[in-house]
Formats: C-alpha cells, structure tokens, sequence
C-alpha cells in the first residue's frame, strides 16, 4: 500500500510537472520569443494562460523576422493593432492537425482566416511547419509568417 502511495504522488507530481499552458509551451520551445514579448505588450498572456481552449498559429522568431524592422517596432507600441494582429493567430477550441479541413474558421479577432491544404497546410499567406504541440489548454500550430487581418 506504502509503494502504492509513492508511486501514486510520483505520477501526479509528473503530469502537474509536464502540464503547461500555451504561453509557457511557447517559451519553453525557445522559437517563439518575439511572439511572447508582444502577448505581453498586448496584455494577452493571462488571456492565453485562461481555461480556453485555443487553438493558436503560432509565428516563430523568423516569421517576425520577416516584417521590417521599423512595421514591427510600430505594431508593438500600437496596443489595440498588435491586439487585433495576434488575436488573428487564434482560433476557439483545441483543433489538431487531423481535424484541419480546406475554408475558413472564424477567429478570436473576428475576422476569418483562410485554411488550405493542398501541397501541405496554409493557414492565409503562411505555411504550416509544425503542428500539434500540446497545452494543457489547447494545441499550438507552428507558421512560417506572421499572418495580418484584412
């Protein structure tokens, strides 16, 4: 019965260990540091370490790379813009990579992005890279390029 205790309290220790949310399943990658900087310019990261669950196309340092420097350093000082650009990258509910259909899904923002699927998954101008890395509250899709709304 003891070795049953431990061994119990060791796994619940293990899961409580390994169960992150979606910005520190982010951070802990190490790819997406300029996407945690402007979660937290934006004000959304206790939004993003809510109960949701999201569903989050998340750029990597080299798709922010691509905007020019001057855009990005304005976006980053215009709260309700850079709001509106990274509440673009999220979709309601926990959407793994079998379940991807081609059209459009409806986003936190309000506006719709555009899935494709032929020739791999596009999500608007941006191609997927990396799919299905698990949060406790909800599932992070890796893109290639920051993606604007219309």
């Amino acid at each position: 019965m003891k070795k049953l205790l431990v061994l119990s309290a060791l796994v619940s220790a293990a899961f409580a260990a390994q169960a992150k949310d979606i910005v520190d399943t982010a951070v802990a990658n190490g790819n997406f540091k300029t996407l945690a900087t402007a979660l937290q310019a934006a004000g959304l990261v206790e939004t993003l370490k809510g109960p949701g669950p999201f569903t989050v196309f998340a750029p990597t340092d080299a798709a922010f790379a691509k905007v020019p420097k001057a855009d990005l350093d304005a976006l980053l000082k215009d709260k309700a813009k850079l709001t509106a650009v990274l509440t673009y990258h999220v979709v309601p509910g926990k959407v793994m990579a079998k379940d991807v259909k081609p059209g459009k899904v409806k986003t936190v923002q309000g506006s719709e992005l555009t899935v494709a699927t032929a020739n791999g998954v596009t999500v608007d101008n941006a191609k997927v890279t990396a799919t299905d890395i698990a949060a406790d509250n909800g599932v992070i899709h890796v893109i290639d390029t920051v993606v604007i709304p219309k």
